[in-house]
């Protein structure tokens, strides 16, 4: 059995302990063109830790994919290790964060857009906005959402370059998580789940949530899965959000519009807007991490978005630093669509080349980065 079949055999069962267990999966979306009818839990994490541990390869992208499993398995095991050497063992991009100018400059952009919809930078900013989107009921939000795909999938397909089939199934829940929207699947076939107790719904963000979840994610997944079902890839078949390819799949997922749908004001002001309170996060979660009193990221985070109120602060803050899985993972948000927003405004041609690729391989920082050497660096 190659390396990468013994990678892939224990995180499965690691997948079937957890889910026993009641607790966070690990695998978020299969690749693999085949896959056991029952796989028989591990024993335990540190078996999974010892097992995974053993393993031993020159590969790179094996040996990133190895390193960031172990260091969640760490986390998850008591390990708190400083943030940076986390982000790098699981996210493979450093926390070096991101200037004040640099995130002043994105609030700007922002701020310019919204301006051009005719909606002001205040406490009531974003009622004002899903307002004039055209506020959606929660009924109609699967139907809109499948519509705006439709709409727009022969132009992605023409985009990304992949006819790989794929099936969508939507369904509704109701958890106490950061997430309004979670895409996870197996080869072809991709589930959408719309938790109501953070998604609001509006036309415009119908559009975007579309392109980000079933042309991003739903997609990409599919055309993942028809690689890996014609050819023996090299890279792991499994995607598990606490490893270095969720860089990729979120930032390109939030930055699509800019370029599948540039002309759409609306929706691209979304996509500055997303950009700019990705950066904010990205503030908390160096600040949180690194020990500054809550009461002065409280304060950071009012004087960056007046129309956050205080628990969406505290469930920024408490997010980034308490889960282990989310410690990482959420790195990815600002991390990504902070590159992908760079590429479209300052490489748009060398971004389809990118898109591309990445619509064929799970690609990590490293191989985007190599991809556009003159990009700025991932992380911050």
């Amino acid at each position: 059995m190659s390396i990468r079949d013994q990678i892939e055999d224990v995180l499965r069962g690691w997948d079937a302990y957890e889910r026993a267990r009641g607790t966070t999966p690990v695998i978020d979306y299969d690749f693999a063109p085949a896959t056991p009818d029952e796989v028989a839990p591990i024993g335990s994490r540190l078996e999974a830790y010892t097992r995974l541990g053993e393993l031993r390869t020159d590969d790179p992208v094996l040996t990133s994919r190895l390193a960031s499993d172990l260091a969640y398995l760490r986390a998850l095991l008591g390990e708190r290790a400083p943030l940076d050497g986390y982000l790098r063992d699981t996210q493979g991009c450093g926390g070096h964060g991101w200037s004040d100018e640099q995130i002043a400059a994105a609030g700007n952009t922002a701020r310019e857009h919204l301006a051009d919809l005719g909606i002001g930078w205040d406490a009531a900013t974003i009622d004002l906005l899903e307002h004039q989107e055209g506020q959606l009921p929660v009924d109609d939000a699967p139907d809109a959402i499948r519509a705006a795909a439709a709409e727009h999938e022969a132009a992605m397909r023409e985009l990304v370059g992949t006819d790989a089939p794929f099936h969508l199934t939507v369904e509704t829940t109701e958890v106490d998580a950061y997430w309004a929207y979670w895409l996870d699947g197996v080869r072809s076939e991709a589930r959408l789940r719309l938790n109501l107790r953070k998604a609001r719904f509006t036309e415009v963000m119908a559009r975007q949530f579309a392109l980000h979840e079933i042309l991003g994610h739903a997609l990409q997944g599919a055309s993942l899965s028809h690689v890996a079902g014609g050819a023996d890839v090299p890279w792991v078949r499994i995607l598990s959000v606490h490893a270095p390819q969720s860089t990729l799949f979120e930032g390109l997922a939030q930055a699509l519009p800019l370029f599948l749908t540039p002309e759409d004001k609306p929706l691209i002001a979304r996509v500055r807007l997303t950009h700019y309170l990705q950066l904010v996060r990205a503030e908390l979660h160096l600040a949180v991490n690194a020990g500054t009193p809550i009461t002065e990221c409280a304060a950071i985070a009012r004087s960056r978005v007046p129309f956050w109120n205080d628990e969406a602060i505290g469930d920024n803050l408490a997010d980034r630093s308490v889960d282990p899985l989310l410690r990482s993972y959420l790195w990815s948000y600002p991390a990504g669509v902070d590159w992908f927003v760079a590429l479209a405004d300052q490489a748009p041609e060398l971004g389809r080349t990118v898109l591309r690729e990445a619509y064929r391989a799970p690609l990590s920082p490293a191989e985007l980065t190599a991809l556009w050497p003159a990009g700025p660096r991932i992380g911050g």
